[in-house]
């Protein structure tokens, strides 16, 4: 269910994930059991992830990994692009910080 045209929900693309993993499946020949000890899962595992698209972290990477799909994870996180060419610059003479401190909220 999406909520706006080309916007979707995080729920729509868990149902789009689990649909591309079973017809990715289906194409390469495996069946939920097969794919199941290759990704080295379990098979209620695999079968709840076909059904509610119900996983963890690592289970989709393992089904990624063993469906020749996870360079579409390369892309997930891309860094942030600099706006202007000031904030090019900055970002090139920056060290990346290891982590961020909280600061005070006003």
């Amino acid at each position: 269910m999406e909520t706006l045209p080309g916007f979707l929900t995080p729920e729509d693309i868990k149902e789009k994930m689990r649909d591309a993993v079973r017809k990715r499946r289906i194409g390469m020949g495996f069946t939920q059991e097969e794919l199941a000890a290759r990704a080295g899962i379990s098979l209620a595992t695999m079968r709840r992830f076909e059904k509610r698209g119900d996983g963890t972290l690592s289970t989709v990477l393992a089904l990624a990994e063993t469906l020749d799909a996870l360079d579409g994870f390369r892309s997930l996180f891309p860094p942030v692009e600099a706006r202007t060419l000031d904030e090019l610059e900055r970002q090139k003479s920056e060290k990346i910080p290891q982590r961020v401190r909280k600061g005070k909220i006003s």
